[in-house]
């Protein structure tokens, strides 16, 4: 039996002289080495043909490459893009006196929980209060005068300018006294919504102010995430649309949840608009502040043809990928150049070069060349 033995080696190429020393140059000389390689494939191939036909008992002509093949079917494909946000709490209140005053009293401490209108603190009222009992001293020494002059008055006895003058008196003193006790109330700090305590910036003995934090009380049950997202998508996303968030500090929390509001305004700075969703929160885990992800959708197509991204190769003509061929009794690899779409996860969307039902080479395809004889295995 007559016995062929075929050599081929593939010699290294080094780049050397400055033109190569930049990144372009190096992707051209990688591009053209595979270029090369896929042409020695197809030789291989044609000779490997050839030898069958001499010698069909040849070991060398016989053996076949082994291969794994996916169908190719057409299915709903899915982009989607994400951006990064920040959770904030959609009740959370800073609190300040509306007055001046020493702290006197702090009736919690931070991590308490508290109900809206709870005291929270106190500050000192001493001149207020004594001002109230002056005040109700001379309104009820008021009342006593209005009281006779209106009893004179109904007798048609003194001047009236005496009656209206003792009834100004009574109702001024009341408005007073209204206004001093409306003050106090000022004294005294309430919670404004039900939450946690997270932060106490004065002690007792210090002066608290208008406008200036005393302390911090935040609702951890209901939250929402804003994000900056570009512009790009501000016809791809709209209200109500269901968006995956997830959290880089919790992994394991993963939602879906729908579009609550979408930003009118492009921030000029980084052409961007806002994008919020809220969130529940009932195991308090979340925190205002921490990193979220949002996951979008912006493209949709049914019917799509989808292949694993890693089949996926390009030479200097074009993007390409191996597909099965019967030729004859046998199947052959048949190299075949594609247009690829987008791509989400780990498979690419192919949008001419393939037909429903062609059977794609997902495993070895980095071993065959066009025209190789291969075997299926599965």
């Amino acid at each position: 039996m007559k016995k062929v033995f075929i050599l081929f080696a593939i010699v290294a190429l080094t780049a050397c002289g400055g033109g190569e020393d930049n990144p372009d140059a190096v992707k051209k000389k990688i591009t053209e080495y595979n270029l090369q390689i896929e042409e020695l494939k197809s030789k291989v191939a044609a000779l490997e043909k050839k030898l069958n036909a001499i010698d069909p008992e040849d070991d060398m002509s016989n053996k076949l490459l082994s291969v794994n093949v996916q169908k190719v079917v057409p299915r709903l494909f899915k982009h989607h893009f994400e951006a990064g946000g920040t959770v904030k709490a959609e009740k959370e209140a800073f609190i300040s006196p509306q007055l001046n005053g020493q702290i006197t009293a702090i009736y919690v401490e931070e991590g308490d929980r508290v109900k809206k209108g709870q005291l929270l603190a106190k500050l000192n009222t001493d001149v207020t209060d004594n001002t109230i009992q002056e005040v109700k001293t001379s309104l009820e020494l008021a009342r006593t005068v209005f009281k006779k002059q209106k009893e004179l008055w109904d007798q048609n006895i003194g001047s009236e300018i005496d009656f209206l003058n003792a009834k100004n008196r009574v109702e001024a003193l009341e408005s007073k006294l209204k206004t001093l006790k409306a003050q106090k109330e000022m004294a005294e700090l309430r919670a404004p919504i039900n939450g946690i305590v997270d932060n106490i910036l004065l002690k007792v003995g210090e002066l608290a102010s208008p406008g200036r934090q005393f302390m911090q009380v935040v609702s951890l049950d209901d939250l929402y995430i804003k994000a900056d997202v570009s512009e790009v998508y501000l016809s791809k996303i709209k209200k109500g649309d269901t968006v995956e968030v997830t959290f880089p500090t919790y992994p394991d929390i993963k939602m879906k949840v729908p579009v609550s509001r979408l930003g009118n305004i492009i921030n000029p700075q980084n052409r961007t608009f806002v994008v919020e969703v809220k969130i529940k929160n009932p195991d308090g885990m979340l925190k205002p502040n921490i990193l979220a992800i949002l996951k979008m959708n912006d493209y949709t197509k049914e019917n799509a043809l989808i292949v694993p991204s890693v089949i996926v190769k390009q030479d200097m003509k074009g993007k390409y990928l191996y597909r099965v061929k019967k030729d004859g009794d046998n199947y052959i690899a048949e190299k075949v150049y594609v247009k690829a779409g987008m791509s989400e996860g780990d498979t690419t969307m192919i949008t001419e070069g393939l037909n429903a039902g062609d059977e794609v080479i997902v495993a070895g395809y980095n071993l065959v060349a066009n025209g190789v004889k291969i075997k299926v295995v599965n």
